[in-house]
């Protein structure tokens, strides 16, 4: 199908012919756990309802991302249809079988056992970035990768160099763009600043869980799976007890579902390993304790809305939490030097302790010394989400599509450099 349009470029009317293929953009689920689909998923459905010129592909790998996407595409009041990818080379499938317990060799090789699903997009939209061995291992140079990266934390590891090598990335706010741009060494002009739309499933009216009935205070524990940052290998489950010996707290125990996922932990931004273990018949059975290690709603941020007090250490979703602004601890089991400390920025938001035995005269504590961090928690807020009434979703999908030469103009948000504008692969051709 060919159109002719008018553009205005540098104050000229130009007549052009576009010849106007489908634009084909994929949005990939390619993890062990669901925790990446509500950070794309509300992108992917705006841009079937605001760009039907695009054909939208959902992908997932395994049966509970797929049912991830039904669920939370359901309570947008949406329906879609998931592309499934698996791994088809013999090899593959035997390394899988022999090392998937202990490392990712699934994940990674759905790229290359289904290089031809991917070269028949114009663009692949992820929240992960195992995606770029499909530029840097199989050449795929024309496909354009666009991160909508996981989370508005600070660990350094989401502003690592890898980060600069995404064609384009969408950012939730300043603190993120600024860091993207001073330490990951991204151009600015492969920035856009467009919110964060996982908020954009937050629903109307928090759940309560059943043990909350009894009107007591709720903590949630939140601990990170990496060894070498997280509260748990140290301190877990002395917290775990303590809460269990004190029924005057609920405790909601709903810690990253990677630190539980397998038997051994690995984290390769400092190479370390370490066991996650089992939790004791006395936490498992204590009546004021809730332990969810890894269903749905440890991501889709039921309990950081059904909680009054957070326990944590490194997790992004204290940023989820200060959505409403309330008390926060943090745990710090590795003697930190965290002030002043970017990747510590979110410690600024409560209390920090270093042991278990301070735990009881922080919660004791916590709500009256809340008046000291309330200020803090809605500036880190306002620097980590630039929110500004329209979902975060739209526009979104708006930046996606003038990346790819859409011909809408494409909003720019504050601080937020405007997209380069290049045709897709599907091409534009100018009528001589």
């Amino acid at each position: 199908m060919e159109r002719k349009e008018n553009l205005i470029v540098g104050g000229a009317e130009i007549d052009y012919q576009r010849r106007h293929t489908v634009m084909k953009i994929g949005f990939l689920f390619n993890h062990d756990q669901v925790h990446q689909v509500a950070h794309a998923l509300p992108t992917a459905l705006a841009m079937r309802a605001h760009y039907p010129e695009a054909e939208v592909v959902i992908a997932a790998t395994n049966d509970a991302l797929q049912a991830e996407i039904h669920r939370l595409a359901a309570r947008l009041g949406q329906q879609v249809k998931v592309v499934r990818l698996s791994l088809t080379k013999g090899s593959t499938k035997l390394f899988a079988r022999l090392f998937d317990k202990a490392l990712p060799i699934t994940k990674l090789g759905i790229y290359r056992d289904n290089l031809d699903f991917f070269r028949g997009l114009d663009a692949l939209v992820v929240a992960e970035k195992t995606s770029l061995q499909l530029k840097s291992r199989y050449g795929l140079d024309d496909l354009r990768i666009i991160h909508t990266r996981h989370g508005a934390g600070d660990r350094a590891i989401g502003f690592n160099p890898e980060s600069a090598k995404f064609d384009h990335v969408l950012c939730s706010g300043r603190k993120v763009r600024d860091r993207l741009i001073r330490d990951a060494g991204l151009e600015a002009d492969r920035l856009s600043t467009i919110g964060y739309p996982k908020f954009d499933l937050i629903p109307k009216q928090p759940k309560s869980l059943p043990f909350q009935a009894n009107g007591n205070p709720t903590v949630l524990y939140n601990p990170h799976p990496s060894p070498h940052l997280s509260s748990w290998f140290k301190h877990g489950r002395k917290v775990l007890e303590w809460f269990a010996d004190n029924p005057q707290y609920n405790l909601i125990f709903a810690p990253h579902v990677m630190l539980f996922h397998r038997q051994f932990v690995v984290t390769i931004d400092k190479l370390r390993i370490d066991r996650p273990g089992r939790l004791s018949k006395k936490i498992l059975n204590a009546p004021n304790i809730h332990i969810d290690l890894g269903s749905s709603a440890c991501t889709d941020m039921t309990y950081t809305a059904a909680a009054d007090i957070y326990l944590g250490d490194v997790s992004s979703q204290v940023y989820e939490f200060l959505y409403e602004p309330r008390p926060c601890i943090f745990l710090d089991a590795h003697r930190t030097d965290y002030r002043g400390d970017a990747n510590y920025a979110h410690w600024q938001a409560g209390d920090v302790i270093d042991c278990p035995s301070l735990l009881e005269q922080a919660l004791d504590e916590a709500t009256e010394r809340h008046r000291f961090y309330g200020k803090v928690q809605r500036d880190l807020f306002e620097q980590s989400f630039a929110l500004n009434g329209e979902p975060s979703s739209k526009r979104a999908a708006r930046a996606i599509w003038g990346v790819m030469g859409g011909s809408e103009p494409i909003e720019l948000f504050p601080g937020t450099e405007r997209p380069t504008l290049a045709p897709a692969k599907t091409g534009m051709v100018v009528a001589a």
